[in-house]
């Protein structure tokens, strides 16, 4: 009985299974929808837009940052409610994307310039790293890890 089971398993595996056949074509249209998705994420921030980084990040998203912060999904639409930051700049180069089948990193360059809702100014620069993971919903901004500010 175990080797039908395994015999039915292996079958199934080799008839696809559901699984997604990845392809140049498939790993190149991921790369350029996760980059937009990840464009137009910042571009959310940068105008404190709650609704479409809520629409963004995955319900367990984390974000730790240089200092060690950690911040969760909640943390961070409230304070793109609050406008706890007015940027000026919220903009990323370099900008790099993998994919791994159902994740995609991201990794670029950020410039973050603007005001802190205290009155004081910032000017920085950092790099960063999104994952995304492809869920029933399409792609989700999953887990972010960001340095710390780069030397002037």
């Amino acid at each position: 009985m175990r080797s039908l089971l395994m015999g039915l398993a292996v079958a199934g595996l080799a008839m696809g299974g559901g699984a997604r056949t990845m392809t140049s074509q498939n790993v190149e249209a991921d790369k350029k929808a996760v980059a937009a998705l990840d464009t137009e994420y910042q571009a959310a921030v940068k105008k404190n837009d709650a609704a479409t980084m809520d629409r963004t990040l995955a319900d367990d998203f984390i974000l730790v940052v240089g200092s060690g912060k950690v911040y969760s999904k909640a943390n961070l639409l409230q304070g793109a409610r609050d406008k706890e930051v007015t940027y000026e700049h919220q903009e990323d180069t370099q900008q790099t994307v993998r994919v791994w089948g159902d994740t995609a990193v991201i990794t670029a360059l950020l410039w973050e310039k603007g005001t802190g809702k205290d009155g004081s100014p910032f000017d920085k620069k950092l790099w960063f790293s999104d994952t995304y993971v492809r869920t029933a919903k399409g792609w989700k901004y999953a887990f972010g890890q960001a340095s710390l500010p780069l030397p002037k």
